[in-house]
């Protein structure tokens, strides 16, 4: 049986480089998206994978087209696809939806929707080719408890929600799985910057939100399908 194929949109980040590493240390094949050149050769040193086992590429998720096309080259390069991994995401708050502006509003659907969107559209042919398949989506508590000031956010983060669980419904005749997790806050340096003064002491940390993840990539999540999963420690 042939090794197994991930593909982790926005694997260079913080979270990303965790779920990574728990994956390439259970045997997966890694497709890996990033922007930031720095970030890319930071998780391939991290990771010590011969080419063959990795795929790192220069990626705007944002742009379908150009997803679609990554997304068919792992399938060809690597032999197939098992597990999509949709990381990307930002947040922009500051703004009730009488001040959110179009720029904003746009951002943050592009971000955190449109990429999830163009890589599970992508993904899913090859996922039913293959014998199993799952997919993996990063909401927020804010999407389901929406704080004000943030609306934008809250919004695509609520669709991030209504697209994992479509495609359970849709994908619900194979043997393939889409769950969502519901981070709140997490302890990483670009969250401490934005709250320097919280007690961080509860946050959970990006490699205990990974072995969450790494559980739903697993063949042993086949009963979770269309879950809405709560990572929020105590943040």
């Amino acid at each position: 049986m042939s090794d197994p194929v991930a593909v982790l949109t926005g694997g260079t980040g913080g979270l990303g480089r965790e779920v990574a590493a728990r994956l390439a240390e259970r045997g997966f094949l890694l497709a890996i998206t990033y922007l930031v050149p720095e970030e890319a050769n930071e998780v391939e040193g991290l990771l010590h994978l011969p080419e063959d086992r990795l795929l790192l590429k220069r990626v705007d998720c944002t742009d379908g087209e150009a997803t679609t096309a990554f997304i068919d080259e792992v399938a060809e390069k690597l032999g197939g696809l098992n597990v999509l991994a949709c990381l990307i995401g930002g947040w922009a708050g500051g703004r009730d939806v009488y001040e959110t502006d179009d720029v904003r509003f746009d951002r943050m659907i592009d971000l955190n929707l449109r990429t999830s969107f163009n890589a599970a559209r992508a993904a899913i042919p090859h996922l039913r080719a293959a014998e199993w398949g799952r997919v993996i989506m990063m909401g927020s508590r804010s999407a389901v408890d929406p704080p004000s000031g943030q609306a934008a956010y809250n919004v695509a983060k609520a669709g991030v929600i209504a697209l994992a669980r479509s495609i359970a419904e849709e994908v619900s005749d194979a043997e393939i799985t889409s769950n969502v997790v519901l981070p709140a806050l997490i302890d990483t340096p670009a969250f401490r910057q934005v709250v320097p003064f919280a007690n961080y002491v509860d946050w959970p940390t990006p490699g205990e939100i990974a072995a969450v993840i790494d559980f739903l990539a697993s063949k042993d999540s086949s009963v979770i399908n269309g879950a809405m999963i709560p990572v929020y420690g105590g943040s």
